[in-house]
This record gives structure tokens, sequence and C-alpha cells, in this order.
């Protein structure tokens, strides 16, 4: 865990960092955003010590990274930049190796480490080990500066920008292959951009500042569903949460509380509840609100014994939604079943809420809502 306390930075007078705080957890792809001059860099280049605070205290474990040896501290973590900072002297294979043969690690093992890495990002050893990074494309170059700060198996890795001066179909390639790898090797890793788009794709948590301060430090989803204040709000953009809709969950959008019934409600006083709510369906439950079943008006209607009871009327509900649904699988349901209610569940298997065509139209149609229309990116229930 990388954790800021009180940390200040200002050069010369003027303060680039003012009393930030925050934890950055382990195995996690922490995004820093914000418009030019915010400090995010700052931020970044403060945990390897390329640059001192003025003021406060930065620890790694528990450790205080002033007590550390900089050298060490540098080469137990990896660092990333624009065009990967590739030494255009060395080959590719040199640049890859360059720490591990400076730690005097194994000669063959730091060739099989090598030969993994490049096969990792799709580059053939063969192919590119031996060329210079002048030989090689933007994203290749990038690839190899990846795979270089992973090579020592460090914890912590930093990337400073690294995709921002390719073109966009590359860097979107790249932006999938750190999501992959991440899965793969599970590091920590601080990643600098000025791209909200590339922070909700890649990130676990996305830090936002603005003037040196720390605005919003969260989950994409949660960042994107409740800004905290009009900048973000403004900075994350209106309706953006409609380009990532796998956010948008069933519990932001399910009608809550829908009308119910007991098992043993009888015909004529179901009728006379879905009279009094205009309503459809009723969703009948046991006494822990657990679903039971789903009784139609033509259900009802079709039952021929006034004093007939819920239970013995109802069907079987055929599909079930859950409070962390997203509302790409629930559309994906939709289409495949044609049901035009959907029970909503909790963890616990309790009937919460109750999605209809009409809700579902109703969400939906808010990506279309013009800023007059809406208010910032929270979707209301």
């Amino acid at each position: 865990m990388i954790q800021f306390r009180d940390v200040t930075k200002d050069f010369k007078g003027n303060v680039v960092l003012s009393d930030i705080s925050m934890e950055i957890k382990d195995k996690e792809l922490t995004v820093l955003i914000g418009p030019s001059g915010c400090g995010k860099t700052t931020t970044l280049k403060m945990i390897n010590r390329l640059i001192q605070p003025s003021k406060g205290n930065i620890f790694i474990d528990g450790k205080n990274i002033e007590e550390m040896d900089k050298v060490q501290l540098r080469r137990n973590m990896g660092y990333v930049i624009q065009q990967g900072g590739l030494f255009p002297h060395m080959t590719v294979r040199q640049n890859i190796e360059i720490i591990e043969r400076l730690e005097k690690k194994d000669p063959q093992a730091i060739v099989d480490n090598t030969v993994r890495l490049m096969k990792m990002v799709d580059l053939n050893p063969e192919a590119f080990l031996d060329r210079y990074p002048t030989e090689l494309s933007g994203g290749q170059r990038q690839r190899i500066g990846v795979i270089r700060a992973l090579a020592n198996d460090p914890d912590i890795v930093l990337l400073d920008e690294p995709f921002s001066a390719l073109d966009p179909v590359t860097r979107s390639s790249l932006q999938d292959e750190l999501i992959e790898l991440q899965a793969k090797v599970g590091k920590t890793m601080v990643f600098v951009t000025h791209d909200m788009d590339e922070a909700i794709k890649i990130a676990d948590r996305i830090c936002i500042m603005k003037d040196g301060h720390i605005l919003q430090y969260d989950t994409p989803e949660m960042i994107l569903k409740k800004p905290v204040d009009e900048f973000v709000s403004n900075f994350v953009g209106t309706n953006r949460i409609w380009d990532s809709p796998e956010y948008i969950r069933v519990e932001d959008f399910m009608i809550s509380h829908p009308i119910t019934c007991k098992g043993d409600m009888i015909r004529n006083r179901c009728i006379k509840r879905m009279r009094d709510h205009h309503i459809d369906t009723l969703l009948v439950v046991d006494e822990e609100n657990k679903l039971r079943g789903i009784v139609g008006r033509k259900d009802l209607f079709k039952a021929t014994r006034p004093l007939m009871p819920a239970e013995d009327i109802m069907h079987d509900v055929a599909y079930v939604a859950h409070v962390g649904d997203s509302i790409v699988n629930v559309l994906k349901m939709v289409e495949e079943s044609e049901v035009n209610n959907i029970p909503v569940l909790d963890q616990e298997e309790r009937l919460v809420g109750l999605l209809t065509n009409s809700n579902l139209v109703s969400t939906l149609s808010k990506q279309f809502l013009t800023d007059d229309n809406t208010e910032g990116m929270v979707i209301e229930k």
C-alpha cells in the first residue's frame, strides 16, 4: 500500500500540491487525472523520489520512503513514460534486461524472463529483441517500455501518460493489453492521464485533482454516478456513464417497493389491489419477502372461484435480476426472453424491486437528454 500523509509541494513559493492524503491499494490500478498543472505528475514522481515533498510523508507498506535507499527504491519500482523512455543506443533486449543485469541475476533466468515478457505482449522475441528503438513503431516502443518496467518483478509500476502520443487505434489496443496484463501480473499501478475515457476504461480507482487538491478519489462507477461537485461533474462529462453502461446497475433504475401480496390473498382482493395501484401484475411473496410467484391480470380473470387464493393462481417467475446486475445483462435478458416484468432480488434473494419495459425505456432515454434536462451524472430511481 502507498500512503500519502499531508503531503505538500511548492516550487519557489508556487504551491503545486496542498496537503494531500490518500491510500493507493495493493494490486489495483489507480489513475491520477485532472487539468494541466493540477499536480498529478508531481504526485506520481514523489512515489519514486524523483521529486521530494516540501512537507508531509509518503509510505510504502508502512515504511517512510525517505528512509529507503533511493537507488534500490527505483530499481524495485517500474517506471513508464511517453514513447517508453527506451535508451536509443541499446537493443530491445538490452533495454528490457538492464535492471536485472545491474542486480546480477542469473543470466539464463534473465533470458527466459525476457522471452516470457515479449510473448506476453505479442511481440516475437526472435524478430524484435535485436532491433533498436528507432526500428520500432510507437505502439511497439510503448509495449517494450511496459515490459521493461515489469522485468525486475516490481511490486509497484508508475506510468506517466504512457499512451498519450499514440494514435487512437493503437492507444485503445494498448489500453486493452494493459488491462489484460494487470489481470495476469497483479501489480500496484499508478497511471497518470488527462483522458477521462482512458481513466474510466482502465482504472480500479480514479483520483481527480485540481489546483493541487484531491477533489474525489473513488471507483469509476461512483465517480460516474455521484460526482462530488460541479467541477467533477463537468470534468467527467454529462451522460458519460452511457459510454460505460456496465456501471449502470439494476438498483439504479429499478422500481423500489413493488406491489406484492401473500399467497393466501383471495382472487377478488388481488383484483382490487391491482386496480388501486394501476398495475397489471402482483408479485407473490412469503413472510420473509422471498419471491414465490407472479399473478397477472389475465390469470385472475381466468380463475373461476372468487375465494381462490393467489398461490393457486400464480405461476413461476421465469427470469429474475439482482441489484448488482448491469443494464447490459438485463437488456440481453429482455431481448432473449421477451419478458415484460422482471423481479429484482437482493443478495439474500429477497424481493426489493421490479423492472418493467416502461422504466427500462425511461432509463435508456436519459442518454439523449441535454444538459438543461438532466442533473449531472446521477441516475435517479
